[in-house]
C-alpha cells in the first residue's frame, strides 16, 4: 500500500500528469477510470502498471502490475477525485500518417492549431461516434495523450485514428490520395455544407479556436459554412466538428 507523497512512483506519476515533455521522454501515458481504461485495453494499447484504490474500486483487477494506493493518494494522481478507483499507464503507439490507407468515401477531419485539450478530446468523440475515418492534427500545439484529452474523449482516443502531421505534409496527403478538400473559411465563396458531397473521398479543415484556420490553407480548397440564423457568427470548435461529423454520416446513411 502507498500512503506516502514522497513515493518514487507517485511522484513519476504527477509529473507524466501534469508534463508533456515528460511523456513524451518516457513514451507513455496516463489513463484514469475504469471505461478509459477498459478501451485502452481493447484496443491494444499496452500497460505498464496500474494503480489501485482498493476502497473504491469496483471493477475486475487487472493481471499486469497492480500498486494499491490509498485515498488520500489516489485523490492527489486522480483528476476526478474519486473516480472509480483506477489509473492506468501505457506505452504511446507511433502513428505515421503515410500509414493510412483511405476508403473511397473516406472522411476525415482536421484541426490545425488546436490549443484546448478539452476540446480536442470532444472533437475525437464525435470523430468516434460518427464514423470519421481519421482526424489529423496539423501543426499540433496539445498532445494528444494529454490526460485532459483522454479523460474528454472518454477513451474514445483508442479506437481512433489519430495523427499528427506538418501542414505541408497534411496538404500532400490530400492531393496524393484525392480528397475534396473544404476549408471552413468565411467569405463570399463560401458555400453550405449541406450541399458538400461526402460520399466521396472528403476533409474538412477546422482553425484554432480564436482566430480560424491560418493563412496557410486559403485557396486550398472550398470554403464550407455551417448555416446559423442567431446573431452570434461561429460555434465552439469541438460543436462545428460534431456538426460536420453529422453531416457527413447522414449524407453516407
Amino acid at each position: 500500500m502507498i500512503e506516502s507523497f514522497q513515493n518514487e512512483k507517485i511522484k513519476h506519476i504527477t509529473k507524466l500528469l501534469t508534463d508533456n515533455r515528460s511523456r513524451k521522454k518516457s513514451g507513455v501515458f496516463v489513463v484514469e477510470g475504469q471505461q478509459e481504461n477498459e478501451r485502452a485495453q481493447n484496443y491494444q494499447f499496452e500497460p505498464v502498471e496500474f494503480f489501485i484504490c482498493e476502497s473504491i474500486f469496483k471493477g475486475t483487477l487487472p493481471q499486469e502490475k497492480i500498486h494499491y494506493v490509498s485515498e488520500k493518494i489516489y485523490e492527489k494522481i486522480a483528476y476526478r477525485g474519486t473516480s472509480e478507483g483506477i489509473i492506468g499507464i501505457y506505452k504511446t503507439k507511433e502513428q505515421n500518417l503515410s500509414d493510412f490507407q483511405p476508403s473511397k468515401n473516406s472522411t476525415i477531419i482536421i484541426v490545425e492549431g488546436v490549443e484546448k485539450p478539452g476540446n480536442l478530446g470532444a472533437i475525437i468523440r464525435s470523430c468516434e461516434a460518427f464514423g470519421i475515418d481519421a482526424l489529423i492534427i496539423a501543426d499540433a500545439k496539445t498532445d494528444f495523450y494529454n490526460p485532459n484529452v483522454i479523460r474528454s474523449s472518454v477513451g474514445c482516443l483508442f479506437g481512433m485514428n489519430v495523427y499528427q502531421a506538418e501542414n505541408q505534409d497534411t496538404l500532400k496527403f490530400l492531393q496524393d490520395n484525392d480528397y475534396n478538400i473544404y476549408t471552413t473559411i468565411m467569405d463570399e465563396s463560401s458555400e453550405m455544407i449541406q450541399i458538400r458531397d461526402f460520399t466521396t473521398k472528403s476533409a474538412v479543415l477546422f482553425g484554432t479556436e480564436h482566430s480560424g484556420l491560418s493563412d496557410f490553407w486559403y485557396g486550398k480548397g472550398e470554403n464550407t459554412l455551417i448555416p446559423m440564423v442567431g446573431s452570434i457568427d461561429s460555434l465552439n470548435l469541438s460543436n462545428a466538428v460534431a456538426i460536420t461529423c453529422y453531416e457527413a454520416l447522414r449524407q453516407k446513411s
